[in-house]
């Protein structure tokens, strides 16, 4: 190959070379923004508004939880029950109270099991469910004055 023949780099092929590298950078990451949006919105809840809205009720359940001093133990038994103990500010446990519940997925609504919790002595309720992973338990235990006290916690089973 002559000399001749070599053409040498000039300006154009520079901005055409930078030019093409940014556009393929940008169609990649709008590709992978597009993607990404379509597997998960970022919206944690379905109503986000209402529950905004809901917000000072919650706060007042928290302040009214914080006055009643219960504190919860949860936990999963052999990946197939869930059990909770309700104890009082001293740690004495709470006999006699309606604890119902609910299992979801962290990340989605799938797979949501409804738990019917029996008491099971010393603070003790449990309720049969399908633990494979992790789960969110929420549970609501009303006790026969009218208080309320509500409980969340991860379970996480191999």
């Amino acid at each position: 190959m002559s000399a001749a023949a070599v053409r040498p780099i000039t300006g154009r092929h520079v901005l055409i070379a930078v030019v093409a590298f940014f556009a393929v950078v940008i169609g990649v990451d709008a590709v992978f923004v597009t993607l990404a949006y379509r597997s998960f919105s970022g919206e944690v809840a379905s109503n986000p508004y209402e529950a905004g809205i809901a917000f000072n009720r919650t706060l007042e359940q928290r302040r009214r939880e914080a006055v009643l001093g219960w504190s919860a133990q949860a936990g999963a038994e052999s990946g197939e029950v869930v059990a909770v103990r309700v104890l009082d500010r001293s740690g004495a446990p709470i006999p006699a109270l309606k604890l119902t519940g609910s299992l979801e997925r962290p990340a989605t609504e799938a797979g949501r099991q409804v738990l019917n919790f029996k008491p099971a002595g010393d603070g003790w309720y449990r309720s049969e469910a399908r633990l494979d992973g992790a789960w969110d338990l929420r549970a609501v235990a009303r006790g026969a004055d009218g208080a309320v006290f509500e409980i969340e916690r991860r379970l996480v089973r191999p």
